[in-house]
């Protein structure tokens, strides 16, 4: 038998689906470097362009709040004319209160419902500056490493203040809806969606994280066969289900590996995303074939598991229904390894 192979792979940044084909392909790629340390080197631009966009002093007070590039958004005064650049930010500022204010959206930014209806400025890989430019924005949010450089570079040299949205841990999302319900005027709406959203999660970990371990293999796509390492936040849905993420000591963030790797590791449960309300551009990754490999444990407990990718690849508040699939999903593992067992 071959030697497990596990390496680190780059890949191009392609956010174009419902979290799927582009989470496959879009997470990983920027994660680069380059990308954080040029936004590193202008951490205060955020605070400069914010200053520099015209919003009347005259019109309610001046608001910031921390992104999560670490750099400080100040606006003049609430923000009224928003533009999300990616549809987990889309989920979060209609969560905050500030769906009223959208007025420009990207491709497949399509929850809530009314969210479909929003003006398109193109999608993550193309955006429409001039359509931009035309919407006069006074804040436009920007997945951290989904958008492509060269767009968030030509963005700053509009002078918009950008604010950077990438949660990467289950409570992030709730400190994500606070700030942008500051920077929207909307704290209490964003306020109390965020308590409800920690509540969720606090249930499901004081329901699951101390159950039996499972071990777990969540596959990101199949061509390459890709996955996640421990810092991606559906290895922290994993271990919020008392699950182990067997590859979490991987790199990168979503790293390719060989079929041997996984036959090596024998994951309890194979999980990967299935396709939600939003149509993929691409077929998703298909279990089945692991069941060439019968002795496999996650094969031979029938334990190969799918679940709605719009709710567990976006990292908005909707991820704790993801979260509470795959619970479901890891104690109807455990339940076969017992009877088995027993």
């Amino acid at each position: 038998m071959r030697r497990p192979i596990a390496r680190g792979r780059a890949c191009a940044s392609t956010h174009s689906g419902a979290g799927l084909r582009g989470f496959a392909l879009a997470v990983c790629a920027t994660m680069a470097l380059t990308a954080n340390a040029a936004h590193a080197a202008t951490g205060t631009a955020a605070v400069g362009h914010a200053v520099g966009l015209a919003v009347s002093p005259s019109v309610g007070h001046a608001v910031s709040a921390i992104d999560d590039s670490g750099a400080t958004v100040t606006l003049a005064a609430p923000a009224r004319r928003v533009i999300s650049l990616s549809p987990h930010t889309t989920e979060l500022i209609y969560a905050a209160g500030g769906g009223a204010k959208l007025v420009g959206a990207v491709a497949y930014s399509d929850y809530p419902p009314q969210a479909r209806s929003v003006p398109r400025v193109g999608d993550n890989r193309a955006l429409d500056l001039e359509r931009i430019a035309a919407l006069k924005p006074d804040l436009i949010v920007v997945w951290r490493h989904g958008n492509a450089q060269q767009q968030i570079d030509r963005l700053r040299e509009m002078h918009i203040p950008l604010f950077f949205s990438e949660p990467h841990r289950l409570d992030d999302v709730a400190t994500s809806l606070t700030r942008l319900g500051v920077l929207l005027g909307t704290e209490k709406t964003a306020d109390d969606a965020a308590l409800a959203y920690r509540s969720k999660i606090a249930q499901l970990r004081a329901r699951y994280a101390q159950r039996a371990p499972v071990k777990v293999f969540y596959e990101v796509w199949d061509q390459p066969l890709m996955t996640i390492n421990g810092e991606h936040m559906i290895s922290d849905v994993i271990t919020l289900c008392g699950g182990r993420n067997v590859f979490a000591a991987l790199r990168p963030l979503v790293p390719t590996l060989s079929t041997e790797a996984v036959l090596a590791a024998d994951p309890d449960a194979i999980v990967t995303a299935s396709q939600g309300a939003t149509a993929p551009d691409r077929p998703l990754p298909a279990l089945a074939r692991w069941r060439a490999w019968p002795r496999l444990h996650a094969v031979a407990r029938g334990n190969l598991f799918t679940i709605d990718g719009d709710l567990l690849t976006r990292p908005g508040p909707r991820i704790a229904q993801g979260a509470a699939q795959l619970c479901e999903d890891l104690d109807r593992a455990r339940s076969r390894d017992a009877s088995v067992t027993n």
